[in-house]
């Protein structure tokens, strides 16, 4: 059975770092990221999550969820986890992305060669259709569509923009990274920045 969302969604593929992350998720319904690491959209339709080698042999390197958007907010680190008040990032700002219950694929999207992976846009249609997450990558024909969705959502102020000093002319190759050219190289450690 294929998996299903709206076709028309905006997705951001986004990591999490540890299993503590995905409970966080899951049982208080937010998702975090640091401003200063944010892609340029965060107001998107939804969320799907790429689980790295730290969730064990069973659930590493793919995802295995997704969840609808439900809102954006700036705040710091100390505000979204409390307990860690004394964090050398404690007063960074962050981006704290509510969200409604996970949803379990019927298909996990599994990374096949690529394990590093940061975040990157696709769109409900290639979702569906997708049997790994390379297929998730807008080809250069569809780009436009995306490239028109996030203008939109720039436009109408929808969320936050975590560069608001960006011109929305982006370099072609940061563009294609942030489409889903998004396998990193082993010295981009992103994991400890969370």
């Amino acid at each position: 059975m294929p998996n299903h969302v709206n076709e028309n969604a905006l997705i951001l593929v986004a990591v999490l770092p540890a299993v503590r992350d995905y409970e966080i998720a899951r049982l208080l319904g937010w998702y975090r990221i640091p401003m200063r690491m944010a892609p340029k959209i965060v107001a998107v339709d939804m969320l799907a999550f790429y689980q790295p080698g730290t969730f064990g042999a069973d659930h590493r390197w793919q995802i295995e969820h997704v969840a609808e958007v439900r809102g954006v907010e700036l705040t710091t680190r100390a505000d979204l986890l409390r307990e860690e008040a004394d964090h050398p990032r404690a007063a960074e700002e962050y981006y704290k992305i509510s969200i409604g219950l996970l949803t379990k694929l019927s298909n996990p999207l599994i990374a096949e060669k690529w394990k590093r992976i940061t975040f990157f846009y696709t769109l409900g249609e290639h979702f569906n259709r997708a049997e790994c997450i390379k297929d998730l990558v807008i080809k250069n024909e569809e780009r436009a569509l995306l490239w028109n969705s996030l203008r939109e959502r720039q436009a109408m102020g929808a969320g936050y923009s975590a560069h608001p000093e960006l011109s929305i002319d982006i370099d072609p190759a940061v563009l294609a990274l942030m489409m889903g050219g998004a396998a990193m190289d082993d010295e981009f450690n992103f994991l400890e920045e969370f």
